[in-house]
């Protein structure tokens, strides 16, 4: 077997927080006979967690007590395929699929400049921004069964909401197809460029941080509930909310994944009791603590 497979691995340097412990098993396979010989020799080796880009993902102190597999880099591509639309690895980044529709003259993409993650992550979690989500431009897409099995999925076969799907847990996505329209590429540079300028001007960047910790409950914001409630200067140990957008939690170097998730424990409590709605988060917390 070609691909990476490493024991206690450190997973800090896999999280966009740099932090957590290590992994009982990691495995980073470089191709699908890979996937499928691993999880029918690893069947009762506790249980199993996919990565992506670890943009929203916090591994606790504690490590993870299984197997944390990553796709390698021959699960990150792009190409155009013979009726227009696109076709992805599960690995390619999301910003790189916007680059790659743009130089192609194909909207509908632009959104992904903005998510910080991997194609198959976002599909999951129906990632999005600004109006738009994956749900919009998913056709299809194919996936493996923690049993080994292949299987292809329709877009209308999936239901997909806000910030998640019913996709489910024992699968890994390998690859998708999306669809984007014919357009004129100065229009999609500039429209691309004004989700950026967005993006900038409204959240934190360069840090050590997963994005929005919260999602936004029904017609309301996250970060509004956050600030009325009193929260915009909370901290604990070197964990802190982002003076630029308070709905991101920040590592200033000193963090443990402890501080982080007692942060946001803090913040969740002081919201439901200020304004009686009990924030869900984005961003997924794994391992022991």
């Amino acid at each position: 077997m070609s691909g990476v497979i490493l024991n206690n691995e450190k997973l800090k340097k896999y999280n966009w927080f740099n932090l957590g412990g290590s992994a009982k098993i990691f495995f980073k396979p470089k191709s699908i006979n890979e996937i499928k010989k691993f999880l029918e020799n690893n069947k009762d080796n506790g249980g199993i967690h996919i990565l992506g880009a670890g943009s929203n993902t916090i591994f606790r102190d504690g490590g993870y007590d299984g197997t944390v597999i990553k796709l390698g880099n021959s699960f990150s591509y792009t190409k155009i395929l013979s009726d227009g639309n696109i076709e992805v690895g599960a690995a390619t980044l999301d910003k790189k699929v916007a680059n790659f529709a743009m130089d192609n003259s194909l909207t509908g993409l632009e959104f992904l400049s903005c998510i910080p993650g991997s194609i198959g992550g976002a599909i999951v979690m129906n990632s999005g921004c600004y109006g738009h989500d994956m749900s919009k431009i998913v056709i299809s897409f194919e996936a493996l069964t923690f049993d080994g099995k292949l299987k292809s999925f329709k877009a209308n076969e999936i239901d997909f909401f806000y910030r998640g799907s019913d996709f489910g847990e024992n699968l890994i996505i390998l690859s998708a197809k999306l669809k984007g329209h014919k357009a004129n590429k100065e229009d999609i540079e500039k429209k691309q460029k004004n989700f950026l300028d967005l993006k900038k001007k409204s959240q934190p960047s360069n840090i050590k941080t997963c994005g929005s910790t919260f999602k936004n409950p029904n017609n309301k914001k996250a970060w509004e509930l956050i600030k009325m409630s009193g929260c915009s200067n909370f901290s604990i140990g070197g964990a802190r909310l982002s003076e630029h957008h308070c709905n991101f939690f920040l590592n200033d170097g000193r963090a443990t994944s402890q501080d982080v998730e007692s942060l946001i424990r803090k913040v969740r409590e002081r919201v439901f009791l200020k304004t009686g709605v009990n924030l869900d988060l984005e961003i997924k917390i794994i391992g022991k603590k």
